[in-house]
C-alpha cells in the first residue's frame, strides 16, 4: 500500500536511522510525496541518502525541525530514548503535534513510559514496531504493528501507507505494539535456531545441503526463518541482514517478560543460549545464521565456506 503524491505531497517528515531499514523507509516515504530529512551516527549513511535525493542532518534535533512525522528506525530501547531524550534529541525540536513513530523492538512497559513522557510535552507517540526485513522496507512493503491514541494514528496514517503493505492498529494502549512484536521474535529466533540446527545437522549426515534445502522448502518442515536464512548458510555468506546480537537483545527482553509473568519459555530459553554463545565466539555482529556456524565449530562438521575450527 502506497500514499499518492496528493495526499502527502508537501508533508515533512525525518526518518532517524539510516541502516538498512532506514534508508529503505526513508526511500519509500520519499516515493510517496513526503520531504524526507535523514540523520544517522554514521555520517556515510547519511551521505548515501543524500545520494539517494534527500536531505541530510547531523543531529535529531536538526532532522525534526517542522517535521510532522518522525520515523524512529533504531535497534533498542536505549537508541530511542537517546534520539528523543539526550542532548540535542528530537523530542523538544519536534512541532507540537508532531507524532513520533518508534520502530525499535522493546519492552512494552519502556515504551509507555517513553510514550508519557513525550506526550507530556505536547507530542504523539506511536508504537510501531516493523517486520519484514531490508528489502520489503526498500520496497514499502513493511508490516506494521501498531498501537497508540486516536491522534497519534491519525498523524501517522500517511507515513505508514507508504511505508507499509500491512498495517495493525492494536490498540490505544503504547506498548501494545511491542507486545506483539515480542511474540513474534519468541517465534522468529526460534525458528532460526531451529532452521540452523537442521541445516548443520543435514551435514553432518552427508547429505547435499541445496537438495536439503529444496525438499524443506516444499515441506511441512519448512519456515518462513528457514526459507530465508538457509540460502545465507548454503552461500557460506554471513555478511549481517539482522545480526546475532539483536536476537541476544530481543530475546533476552523475552526472558524478562517472562520471568516478570511467572511464564515459562523454554524453547525461548534455549534459543537465547545458542545466540548468546554465538556472541561470545565472536560472531554478535554477524549474520544471525551464523549459529549454523556455531554448531560446526562445536561439531567438527564442515559447512560452505565456513571451516569448523
Amino acid at each position: 500500500m502506497s500514499v499518492g503524491a496528493d495526499q502527502s505531497a508537501g508533508t515533512r517528515a525525518a526518518v532517524i536511522g539510516l541502516g538498512s531499514m532506514g534508508l529503505g523507509i526513508a526511500l519509500s516515504l520519499m516515493r510517496g510525496g513526503f520531504e524526507v530529512i535523514g540523520c544517522d551516527v554514521s555520517p556515510a549513511a547519511v551521505e548515501r541518502f543524500v545520494a539517494a535525493g534527500g536531505r541530510g542532518a547531523s543531529t535529531p534535533a536538526q532532522a525534526v525541525v517542522g517535521a510532522h512525522v518522525v520515523v524512529s528506525v533504531v535497534v533498542s530501547a536505549a537508541q530511542t530514548e537517546a534520539v528523543l531524550f539526550a542532548e540535542h534529541g528530537a523530542a523538544a525540536a519536534m512541532p507540537e503535534g508532531a507524532v513520533f513513530v518508534s520502530s525499535a523492538t522493546m519492552d512494552p512497559d519502556v515504551a509507555r513510559r517513553l510514550a508519557n513522557r513525550l506526550e507530556a510535552m505536547g507530542r504523539l507517540y506511536l508504537d510501531a514496531p516493523i517486520s519484514g526485513g531490508a528489502l520489503r522496507a526498500a520496497e514499502g512493503t513493511l508490516t506494521v504493528l501498531a498501537s497508540g491514541s486516536p491522534a497519534a494514528y491519525a498523524k501517522a496514517r500517511p507515513a505508514l501507507g507508504a511505508m507499509a503493505a500491512k498495517i495493525y492498529e492494536l490498540g490505544e494502549e503504547p506498548g501494545r505494539g511491542a507486545a506483539f512484536k515480542m511474540i513474534n521474535q519468541l517465534l522468529a529466533g526460534v525458528h532460526i535456531a531451529a532452521a540452523c540446527e537442521a541445516i548443520t545437522f543435514a551435514a553432518r549426515q552427508g547429505l547435499d545441503l541445496n537438495k536439503v534445502y529444496e525438499v524443506i522448502a516444499a515441506s511441512a518442515g519448512n519456515s518462513w526463518m528457514f526459507e530465508n536464512r538457509v540460502p545465507h548458510v548454503l552461500a557460506g555468506d554471513y555478511t549481517p541482514r539482522s545480526a546475532v546480537d539483536i536476537f541476544v537483545k530481543d530475546l533476552g527482553i523475552i526472558q524478562d517478560m517472562a520471568r516478570m509473568a511467572k511464564f515459562p519459555v523454554p524453547l525461548a530459553s534455549a534459543a537465547l543460549q545458542m545466540f548468546l554463545m554465538a556472541a561470545g565466539a565472536g560472531m554478535g555482529g554477524d549474520d544471525d545464521a551464523s549459529l549454523a556456524r556455531l554448531y560446526a565449530r562445536v561439531t567438527g562438521t564442515s559447512l560452505p565456506g565456513a571451516p569448523a575450527n
